[in-house]
């Protein structure tokens, strides 16, 4: 692998590192789990679509710069070494956004992903169900074709960004008469339409980043079904490749995580009583830029006319585990000074977001797919290995 930058993409670094500069909020935005960091968050959006940065591998038709893979790491890498606002809308822009880009009829792509690129429509996920979390494919929401419509009924749980977002992307089952992963269809339902009930569900720290969904005989017109009726499983399972193998979790989050955690060993050392912490601070440096040589590969090979498979699931189980170890190292640092919540600027500068980061760290291997799930792919698909 070449590891070296050509002129254009340092030119396109420098160019992404200047306007990082002068935009980036100088304060932190309050978590977009509250309705008023939401809408901060939202703000955010807005000012990355006026720059044409909202997503950067878009056509620039839908408010992109046509950039290619090796371009959108850069820019990740420039984002988050300057320290901007996670993205609220990331359900859209990292996963529906490129499913739609690739199934969507023009009409869907002009209506849908303007307004996704602006921050002017959020979008929430809508897999799970209460009897159908990683297992997909036992989704029992219906969805009854009646005229141009569709009617819906029926729960979805755990719906990320839901509390606060105007749509939801999911999949519901348009065949009652089918089993499993077919008669599926994967809708775009707006939550303020009639018929919808959202009700938040509470986070370990307390914020409602979560809710459940509750379907009474929603129409939604047949316009919103993505990919035609029957073909949900096949485009959701493209999403979840998104999901799990490259847009969602970008490598520099965790370099710059990692980074943050040698300045904290620094600061600590004199502290250790453990000295297995140090071969922790060592291992999450490593592992960092391990996936981030791993994403560039993949990157690599999908600009060439690759595809990712389930080695997907390898990135997810990856990223996920590696995000527990960071946070689970910081707060060996911290020892019990860590579990507390900072009351003042000047706790939170020193202690950092290493709680909150903890605690959300524990979702990973929840979220995506479950890592057990993931395993059970890779032992099939990739080593084909016998089911049990």
């Amino acid at each position: 692998m070449n590891l070296g930058y050509s002129d254009s993409q340092q030119a396109f670094r420098e160019e992404v590192r200047d306007w990082l500069k002068a935009h980036v909020p100088a304060q932190a935005l309050p978590s977009f789990d509250t309705e008023e960091g939401f809408e901060a968050h939202r703000a955010w959006e807005r000012t990355l679509a006026e720059g044409n940065w909202g997503m950067v591998t878009w056509p620039e038709a839908y408010g992109g710069r046509g950039c290619d893979l090796i371009e959108w790491l850069i820019f990740e890498e420039e984002y988050y070494r300057a320290g901007a606002p996670l993205r609220v809308n990331q359900n859209g822009i990292f996963l529906l956004g490129p499913t739609l880009m690739e199934y969507g009829t023009e009409e869907q792509k002009a209506r849908f992903i303007p307004a996704m690129a602006s921050g002017d429509e959020i979008w929430a996920q809508a897999w799970s169900e209460p009897n159908a979390g990683s297992d997909m494919a036992a989704i029992r929401c219906s969805a009854t074709r009646d005229g141009d419509d569709f009617v819906i009924n029926g729960q979805k749980i755990w719906s990320t960004r839901a509390v606060f977002a105007d749509w939801g992307f999911g999949l519901f089952r348009t065949d009652p008469d089918s089993e499993r992963h077919h008669g599926l269809s994967k809708i775009l339902v707006p939550l303020n339409a009639d018929g919808v009930t959202v009700r938040p569900i509470r986070q370990l720290n307390g914020l409602p980043g979560f809710a459940e969904i509750f379907f009474d005989d929603v129409r939604v017109p047949a316009f919103n079904v993505l990919g035609g009726e029957g073909e949900g499983w096949r485009i959701a399972m493209a999403t979840a490749g998104f999901e799990r193998g490259l847009m969602l979790r970008s490598p520099a989050r965790f370099q710059q995580a990692a980074k943050r955690l040698v300045r904290l060993y620094r600061e600590h050392t004199q502290d250790l009583l453990d000295p297995s912490v140090e071969d922790a601070v060592l291992r999450c440096y490593m592992d960092a830029e391990a996936y981030a040589l791993s994403t560039y590969q993949t990157a690599s090979k999908l600009v060439g006319g690759g595809s990712i498979g389930p080695e997907a699931s390898c990135n997810k189980i990856f990223w996920s585990e590696l995000d527990l170890l960071i946070h689970e190292t910081a707060m060996k640092l911290l020892g019990a000074r860590g579990e507390l919540e900072p009351a003042t600027p000047s706790e939170l500068q020193e202690l950092g977001p290493w709680l909150d980061g903890f605690l959300f760290a524990q979702s990973g291997p929840i979220y995506a797919g479950t890592n057990e799930i993931q395993r059970n792919i890779i032992a099939e698909r990739m080593l084909g290995m016998p089911r049990k």
